[in-house]
């Protein structure tokens, strides 16, 4: 039996948050998550995303009535004043952002059948 794709059940986590949420936008959080504090040109150079893209996306994942945010505000990721400059913004995770960190993280350590009970009886 073949077995649901990591990343397609990570997709699905995505969008069960909003399903305006773009591939921008998860590769954005995937980058603040794996290293919290860059900035955002950090995470638009390592997305290979202009500064302004990086931006937006990183502010949709941002905390809803944050002034930082923008819509949908996932409430993801939360924004400081870079201590080294003043200027620019490094990236966090909130509580709930830590938390599909941390779901994303167990779906990559285990698959699960995509025929669910059938499979576990055929094997």
């Amino acid at each position: 039996m073949r077995r649901r794709n990591a990343l397609l059940q990570a997709l699905h986590l995505f969008k069960a948050l909003d399903v305006r949420v773009s591939v921008n936008e998860i590769i954005a959080f995937l980058y603040a998550a794996e290293t919290e504090g860059l900035t955002v040109q950090e995470v638009a150079d390592l997305a290979r995303l202009t500064q302004s893209t990086a931006s937006r996306s990183l502010r949709a994942l941002g905390v809803a009535g944050a002034a930082w945010s923008q819509a949908p505000a996932l409430g993801l990721l939360e924004a400081f004043l870079n201590p080294q400059d003043g200027r620019s913004h490094v990236i966090h995770l909130t509580a709930q952002g830590h938390d599909l960190r941390d779901q994303l993280d167990a779906i990559i350590g285990k698959s699960a059948p995509i025929a669910g009970e059938r499979a576990s009886r055929a094997a």
